[in-house]
This record gives C-alpha cells, sequence and structure tokens, in this order.
C-alpha cells in the first residue's frame, strides 16, 4: 500500500491508492466548495496533484460537525483565487436513489450563505435572500394553479369526449350535451336526466335514421366504435410517446418520494400523454379512475415548475419536499371535480 500525505495551507490532505480503502472513502460526503478526494489508480502508482484536484483536496467524515467548517459564505476565495458559492446540483444516474445527507447539508450550506449575504452584501444580495426565502410558497401556488388548470381541462374534455359517442352540438361542436342545451328555450330531459334540445343532434337523426330500430342500431354501433377509437389513441399515444404515463403513477410517485431516481417519470412528456390519456381512456369508458392519474399529473408540474427556483430543482432531497405537496394538490383536484 502506498500513502501520501499533502499540505495545503491550513488544510491537511492525505491520499490513498490502497482499494481496501474505497469503502472508508465512501462515507465521505460533499459540501458546497469541499469534494470528496479523487480515487487512486493501483497500487504504487503516483496521484498527480493537478490544479482541479487541489481546489477539491478537501474531504472530511459525515458525522464531522458542520459548524466547524472554515466561513466560505461571503467573498471567501480559494488558493487558486476563485469566489466560492454553494453548490446546490447534484446529478444522479437513472435508477438510483438520492445521498439525503449530502443533499441537505449542501442546503444548510447554501443557506447559511444566503444568510451572510443577507447581512453583509448589497441590495442585490438581499433580494436573492428574500427571493429565496419565498420561493417554496410561489413554487406550490404555480403547482396548485397548474394542477388545477389541467385538472379542468381534463374533467371539461372528458365530458365532450363522452357526449360525443352520442351524438353532437350542430351549431357549436366544442360544446358538450349539457353547454349546448343551455341557451335553448324548447329544452326537455329524457328519463336519464340528460337535456334534450334542437341544438343536440343524435348520430342517428345526422345518418336519416328515422326508424327507431334502425337507429337503435346505428347508434349502438358508433357508440363502441368511438370507444374503441379512444381506447386504441390513448394507448398508442402511451406507447409511442410516454410510457411512463401508463398505470394510475401512484406507486412510482411513492418510490420517487422515497429517495429513488426514474428520469422522465415527472417530465413534461408524461404530463402531456397522461392528460390526454385520461381524457380519452375515461370517454372510453374503460374501468378506471381520475384519482391516481391527477397525483402523477400533479407531481409533474411539480417537477416541472421547482426548475424554475434553483433551490429545489437542483437539490433532489428538497425537490421531494414539493413533490410530497404536489402529490397532495393532486389528491384535492380529483376529489374537487
Amino acid at each position: 500500500m502506498s500513502f501520501q500525505h499533502q499540505e495545503i495551507n491550513e488544510f491537511s490532505v492525505n491520499f490513498s491508492n490502497n482499494q481496501e480503502n474505497e469503502a472508508f472513502r465512501d462515507n465521505y460526503v460533499e459540501f458546497f466548495g469541499i469534494t470528496r478526494v479523487r480515487k487512486g489508480t493501483s497500487i504504487n502508482e503516483d496521484i498527480e496533484l493537478s490544479e482541479s484536484i487541489i481546489n477539491d483536496a478537501v474531504a472530511m467524515d459525515a458525522g464531522f460537525d458542520s459548524s466547524d467548517l472554515p466561513d466560505y459564505s461571503l467573498g471567501q476565495k480559494n488558493i487558486f483565487g476563485q469566489v466560492l458559492r454553494p453548490k446546490n446540483s447534484e446529478k444522479y444516474a437513472n435508477f438510483h436513489t438520492i445521498d439525503w445527507l449530502k443533499d441537505l447539508l449542501k442546503d444548510k450550506f447554501r443557506h447559511r450563505w444566503l444568510n451572510n449575504q443577507k447581512e453583509k452584501g448589497n441590495w442585490l444580495d438581499k433580494v436573492e435572500a428574500w427571493y429565496d426565502a419565498f420561493s417554496g410558497w410561489f413554487l406550490v401556488l404555480l403547482i396548485g394553479l397548474g394542477s388545477g388548470i389541467v385538472a379542468g381541462i381534463v374533467d371539461i374534455g372528458s365530458g365532450w369526449a363522452s357526449n360525443l359517442k352520442s351524438g353532437f352540438c350542430k351549431p357549436r361542436f366544442w360544446l358538450n350535451r349539457e353547454q349546448c342545451c343551455w341557451d335553448s328555450v324548447l329544452m326537455t330531459f329524457d328519463k336519464f336526466r340528460n337535456p334534450e334540445c334542437e341544438e343536440w343532434v343524435f348520430w342517428s337523426n345526422e345518418f336519416g335514421m328515422n326508424n327507431k330500430t334502425q337507429g337503435y342500431f346505428i347508434s349502438i354501433i358508433i357508440y363502441i366504435f368511438t370507444s374503441v377509437c379512444f381506447g386504441t389513441i390513448a394507448a398508442a399515444f402511451v406507447k409511442v410517446f410516454a410510457p411512463y404515463a401508463s398505470g394510475s403513477g401512484v406507486p412510482e410517485i411513492k418510490t420517487i418520494l422515497s429517495g429513488f431516481v426514474i428520469k422522465g417519470y415527472l417530465g413534461k412528456w408524461t404530463l402531456l400523454i397522461k392528460s390526454i390519456g385520461v381524457i380519452l381512456s375515461s370517454s372510453a369508458g374503460l374501468a378506471l379512475g381520475k384519482e391516481g392519474p391527477f397525483v402523477h399529473v400533479a407531481s409533474c408540474c411539480g417537477n416541472i415548475f421547482s426548475w424554475m427556483f434553483p433551490k429545489y430543482g437542483r437539490n433532489e432531497a428538497k425537490k421531494r419536499e414539493i413533490l410530497s405537496a404536489a402529490a397532495s394538490a393532486g389528491v384535492a383536484v380529483a376529489f374537487g371535480n
């Protein structure tokens, strides 16, 4: 085993290229401006110290008291004269778990840096600190608005597509059956309490089937045909554009909240195809509900909006706080429809 010791100003850094120490080195955590030492290559091979290695050379055990660290909060520079700022981002591989301790400690240092900015910096630094403090409230407001808008579109769209299986509004095609008859002075109701008016045209009447038996069979054929088309289109969209949009999404959301990384599961394409798929699937008469999909849709909104706020978008542990709130918003809009 070879062992090297390097003194860098007030820091003492130990390098070991013994592969048995790899597990010990995995206990190190990364702070802003302070990252784990690069691993050695093989036994008896010299470790080359470059500027990038020296810059990231300080490492300490996860159980170390973070209050004993030197103050890198405001304008402090490293040995190369570079101003240190908190590092929020950490990229995790797909289907891996996040490092909760590392991300939470990064957020602690980021918060400490902003507090010192607010006390010692100029007015722009104070605005940045206040913006960071209120960013969580702004973010949950955007998630609530986004989830409500998507849920409203899904609810209106599914109602329109369901009515389309029996007929259409002749003067205004985009209205469902109830909306089409709102302004009619001759509106009546059938035995199922569905509105009937001159503006609403049944498919049997559109095809000129005045005979009751023929009109019944034409209505049944169109009803089955449109239902099959809706289900087929929904399945094709999910298969081609967003495979993660399948299912309710609740088990996967619970897995993500526990710290598991599934890239693309909360992306914009998943949000779009999931919303369209819920409209088409519920209109097709499939045995499914909106509660699970709305939790998934709201979580997608939370993930997308979180990238507008680096405090949450670049820290996976903090992002899961927002995803928890987003999942709650999804439940709220599902039972509020």
